[in-house]
């Protein structure tokens, strides 16, 4: 058996990890990377790693953010065409998610093209994208969906059962059993996993209680999180702070898992009287979406959830929620210059709506940006994170005069603590384990708490496109 890491190997994006055995070939997530100028040549090569991806069985997909969903019309339009197996709620996501990363795709190919048009500059060098939006739709007629705790078998000699991870609406993490030369081998993928004791889904489920492979992700493997009550703490000073300076509060955020995760705080908040009622804008036509789905799926939201939900359908008055979908409407926003709670996508400031109003708000000392999610490497999110005095938006110069807050508690990501306890399920160590989805420096201080604190052997992080034999 051969394990081929093709993605999110000592960084967090692009995750796909290929498996092989004998005459069976799958990938387990197919997702896009992000961050970067570099992120472009990184996916035009992903699928280009010496395997023909028409020989591919089938696709287990962990869940539905584009860094492990992402590169799935790319994968279908170079010639894939089995099964892509998730869970209902991920299918869902997926036909709001997918669209749109192709059409906010051929939408900055435009920008880029009319933006060298007005300069004099030749057309040669624009980046086409990656998928067109019919590619991506194409692409959703593979997927099928896979309840919870329901074994499938997509080939004789391959059981799969998915079980909930904790970290969006539908997200999994992967009990894979392949039968290889006679002998079944227990493979558990983590995908990403979510924090316990969280607002809005369900606890991730304990993990197996054994493994002869385990890839776990180490997103915050070098470190903790707020705890929640100094997490609220920070978000009502940075409203406070904002409404005393009679400037705006602008929250860039994932559109599926944090937006509603950003809702459900406020909307909490408010009914604590923490925070005086608030008029929220939710500037993002894929959170929206992203937003009535989860509210279709309450059967994974926990009790606290429906409870808050039922509360504020009851007082509408308390926290009133304007969902923008017309573009004229999203640019008026922008002349709103007091008093406007704005919620828009992408979490990493990298592309879509968010960016206008970053351009609008950046240089006005009375705003403030709450940064509420994790901030690759190279994303303009993390140039703001990491203190820049001034940033690029649109081929702009933008002073950054705003106030940032960057909240951690909100992570829909396990800390290092929460993985570990999660890790603690095992009842005895995997024969390997190998830590993905992590910075490198995230991975490597990972690693080491794994051998320190469980005393678990056969610990290491791969290598971006290392091929590893079992």
């Amino acid at each position: 058996m051969r394990l081929c890491f093709l993605g999110a190997a000592g960084e967090v994006t692009g995750s796909c990890t290929l498996v092989e055995t004998g005459d069976t070939r799958f990938l387990v997530d197919c997702g896009m990377f992000q961050g970067g100028p570099e992120a472009r040549t990184k996916n035009l090569h992903a699928l280009n790693f010496g395997f023909d991806v028409r020989k591919i069985d089938f696709v287990l997909l962990t869940h539905a953010h584009i860094d492990h969903s992402g590169l799935l019309p790319r994968l279908a339009m170079l010639g894939y065409k089995g099964p892509i197996y998730a869970t209902p709620a991920t299918i869902d996501l997926l036909e709001v998610l997918l669209p749109d990363s192709a059409f906010i795709q051929e939408k900055e190919a435009e920008w880029q093209l009319r933006h060298r048009h007005r300069r004099g500059q030749v057309e040669r060098g624009i980046p086409a994208p990656l998928y067109s939006v019919a590619q991506a739709l194409d692409a959703l007629k593979l997927l099928q969906p896979v309840a919870y705790r329901t074994p499938i078998k997509p080939l004789e000699t391959v059981t799969v059962c998915f079980h909930d991870a904790g970290h969006i609406l539908g997200s999994s993490w992967l009990e894979v059993t392949v039968t290889d030369e006679g002998r079944p081998r227990k493979l558990v993928f983590s995908g990403d996993l979510g924090m316990s004791g969280r607002p809005v889904l369900n606890d991730p489920e304990k993990p197996v209680p054994a493994a002869d492979v385990l890839l776990i992700e180490s997103t915050y493997g070098d470190r903790l999180h707020r705890s929640l009550p100094e997490t609220e703490d920070e978000i009502v000073s940075a409203f406070e702070r904002t409404r005393a300076a009679g400037g705006n509060l602008i929250i860039p955020a994932f559109a599926v898992g944090r937006t509603q995760e950003m809702l459900y705080t406020m909307a909490d908040l408010v009914r604590r009287k923490r925070l005086s009622p608030l008029k929220v804008y939710v500037d993002s036509p894929m959170a929206n979406k992203a937003t009535r789905i989860t509210l279709a799926h309450q059967e994974v939201l926990d009790p606290e959830t429906r409870e808050l939900i039922a509360w504020q359908e009851a007082h509408p008055e308390k926290m009133k929620v304007e969902f923008v979908a017309d573009v004229e409407r999203s640019k008026a926003l922008n002349n709103v210059r007091s008093g406007a709670v704005i919620i828009s996508a992408s979490g990493m400031c990298e592309a879509g709506r968010i960016k206008y109003h970053l351009r609008e708000n950046l240089p006005r000392s009375e705003c403030s940006i709450l940064i509420t999610g994790f901030q690759a490497a190279g994303s303009l999110g993390r140039r703001l994170v990491d203190g820049a005095r001034l940033v690029r938006i649109f081929g702009q110069q933008v002073p950054v005069r705003a106030r940032i807050y960057t909240v951690g508690g909100l992570s829909a990501h396990a800390d290092q603590k929460a993985l570990l306890d999660w890790l603690g399920g095992f009842h005895q160590s995997p024969g390997q384990t190998f830590v993905v989805h992590g910075e490198s420096s995230a991975s490597t201080h990972f690693v080491q708490a794994i051998e320190e604190k469980l005393g678990w052997s056969g610990v290491r992080m791969p290598q971006p496109g290392e091929s590893v034999t079992l």
